[in-house]
């Protein structure tokens, strides 16, 4: 999301005297993504929106709140499948080991890869 846009949203939650009053969870939201991938200061992305630290914190510590209570949908896993060859391009294996004197040991299965190490242990 654009800072510019949040800090719009934000200013219709400020009372006449600048103080922020029931911030929505969506929000809330928008403000703990926004801040998860700033990479300055704090204090800089308070001032791009508009606010001052103080209450970008306590944004940030009610966000955090709500995250940790499941309020916010989580991003789902999305396991990935490939199709044909599980290793490298060309290849039928799925683990490769580097083993004594430059040797490669291919495996392509864990299974067949645990089994070895155990008879090797």
């Amino acid at each position: 999301m654009d800072n510019a846009i949040l800090k719009k949203r934000l200013s219709t939650f400020k009372s006449s005297k600048g103080s922020l009053i029931r911030v929505s969870d969506d929000v809330l939201f928008d403000v703990i993504r926004v801040w998860e991938q700033w990479s300055r200061k704090s204090s800089e992305l308070a001032r791009e929106l508009g606010i001052d630290i103080k209450q970008l914190v306590f944004l940030i510590k009610k966000a955090k709140q709500l995250k940790r209570e499941g309020v916010f949908p989580e991003e789902n896993f999305k396991e990935v499948k490939l199709e044909g060859s599980v290793g490298p391009v060309g290849s039928s294996c799925g683990i490769e080991i580097m083993w004594d004197n430059g040797k490669v040991i291919r495996f392509a299965q864990v299974e067949l890869l645990v089994e070895f190490l155990k008879k090797v242990a």
